[in-house]
């Protein structure tokens, strides 16, 4: 809860004081008070808090257009998912350009990789073996 109230006991908007009440050495609860008159609330319940008010310093009609960068493909333009991205144990290649690149490049000569005719195929790297 907030701080702010508005003390029924003098009338003004001004900021509740929480003191510890103890018995001994033991926390047993707080005191709530108005600090401007120091009229004293029975519990939490009874204190009148004021409600707070949030500023609104921007609208809707402010924000930016959202700019969609991959136009509507999560993957992009990524060598990684190119048809002529080829990847061996010692260097990523493009057949395009002939160069090593990275998987995370991009080209304007992209093209999308077709998907794979055998599901097992994108796993193993290739056909299936035929069954003896």
């Amino acid at each position: 809860m907030g701080a702010e109230i508005h003390c029924p006991g003098c009338g003004k908007d001004t900021l509740l004081l929480r003191t510890p009440r103890y018995e001994g050495f033991k926390r047993t609860g707080e005191d709530l008070a108005c600090t401007a008159c120091g009229h004293a609330f029975a519990s939490e319940a009874d204190v009148p808090f004021r409600e707070e008010k949030k500023t609104a310093v921007f609208t809707d009609a402010d924000r930016s257009v959202v700019v969609d960068v991959f136009k509507n493909d999560p993957r992009g333009r990524l060598c990684r998912y190119c048809a002529h991205y080829v990847v061996n144990p010692f260097r990523q290649w493009c057949g395009v350009h002939r160069k090593e690149v990275e998987a995370t490049h991009t080209c304007e000569r992209f093209e999308p990789r077709p998907p794979p005719k055998d599901p097992l195929a994108a796993v193993t790297g290739g056909p299936k073996p035929p069954v003896l």
